[in-house]
């Protein structure tokens, strides 16, 4: 097995140049750089993650702390979290998920005080989030995904919620729909402040309000029988419901059976545009949804870039990023019935 001297020796530079060269502790110049790996791939030589961390003090771990469990494994958080391990691995980093609850702030930041990460990723951030003012207050560095009542000064990539909600109301708008409900996210979420519920809403009521149209908004936990209550209380409070929103994902599957359930057909009789969704689950549901297709893949690459930045110091930045949902049209939304397109 190749060792750090083969490499010194085949590459004509000293053990502390390859040293430097690995850890990055001090600026080797691109040739040599460049001698130092075609001396590597020659000989097969494989850096030891936990020696570099050792010579550059530096776990090369990043810690993602996920508050787990009331939302659930879904969709996009999967496509979030793989993203993010794949960009931390090309930057020499590890990514570790930590289910840490929102009020165990003290914990995460000992994690990096402690040597065992060297940033956080925050997800699942509430507006009023107390672990981002620890984390603050200790100098730990952190990006959110997401963001709090007062983000500035703080490095996040997010959603941008505003403009996914009003793009999901004209699309139905456009189609003839007026009498559009939203189903939301659980009540507790609300309670907690949890930043996509209290956002999305805010979005959608406003997109509703330009147009002169009434919201009807209903809270939901992430089950599918509680989507099917959901379903049958926007109905009772709107009779003439042509449309439902959703941003939840596993309510969503119970509120298409309860529609079906009670004769009414998707999107003949309702349409269903299903926000903040990935591709896979809007597939597994009959008829495929429509959705507002979440940008998670991209918010983990983004998220982990901007932590390994604030981390290695060489971009401290804290401009904010908001990433649209896009379209993806499916078969669950229509023109609404006796209103042709354009006509309303």
């Amino acid at each position: 097995m190749a060792t750090m001297q083969d490499v010194a020796r085949r590459a004509q530079v000293s053990l502390s140049t390859v040293s430097y060269a690995l850890s990055g502790t001090r600026p080797v110049s691109a040739a040599t750089k460049a001698r130092i790996e075609a001396a590597m791939a020659e000989l097969g030589f494989q850096p030891n993650v936990m020696a570099r961390g050792l010579a550059s003090k530096r776990s090369r771990t990043l810690a993602l702390i996920f508050p787990a469990m009331e939302l659930g494994i879904s969709g996009t958080v999967q496509e979030f979290v793989a993203s993010a391990a794949t960009t931390a691995r090309s930057h020499g980093y590890h990514l570790v998920l930590w289910p840490f609850p929102r009020d165990e702030a003290d914990e995460v930041r000992d994690l990096v005080v402690g040597g065992m990460a060297d940033g956080v990723l925050l997800m699942e951030v509430c507006l009023d989030d107390v672990r981002v003012d620890t984390l603050r207050a200790a100098g730990v560095p952190f990006t959110m995904i997401g963001r709090t009542e007062d983000p500035d000064g703080i490095s996040y990539v997010d959603i941008d919620f505003d403009r996914t909600t009003e793009e999901a109301v004209a699309h139905l708008t456009a189609l003839g729909h007026e009498h559009i409900g939203f189903l939301n996210h659980s009540e507790r979420s609300r309670e907690e402040g949890y930043a996509p519920t209290v956002r999305a809403e805010a979005g959608y009521r406003a997109a509703m309000r330009r147009r002169g149209l009434e919201p009807l908004a209903v809270l939901c936990d992430e089950r599918p029988a509680a989507g099917r209550d959901a379903i049958a209380h926007l109905l009772q409070a709107d009779p003439g419901l042509t449309a439902v929103v959703t941003m939840n994902e596993m309510a969503t599957f119970g509120a298409t059976v309860e529609l079906q359930a009670r004769g009414l057909r998707v999107p003949d009789d309702v349409s269903v545009l299903s926000i903040v969704t990935s591709p896979g689950v809007a597939a597994m549901t009959n008829p495929p949804l429509t959705t507002m297709h979440a940008p998670g893949a991209a918010l983990g690459r983004l998220g982990v870039e901007r932590l390994i930045a604030a981390v290695e110091g060489t971009s401290p930045t804290a401009d904010p990023v908001l990433l649209p949902c896009l379209l993806e049209e499916g078969e669950s939304t229509a023109p609404a019935a006796g209103h042709p397109p354009g006509t309303h």
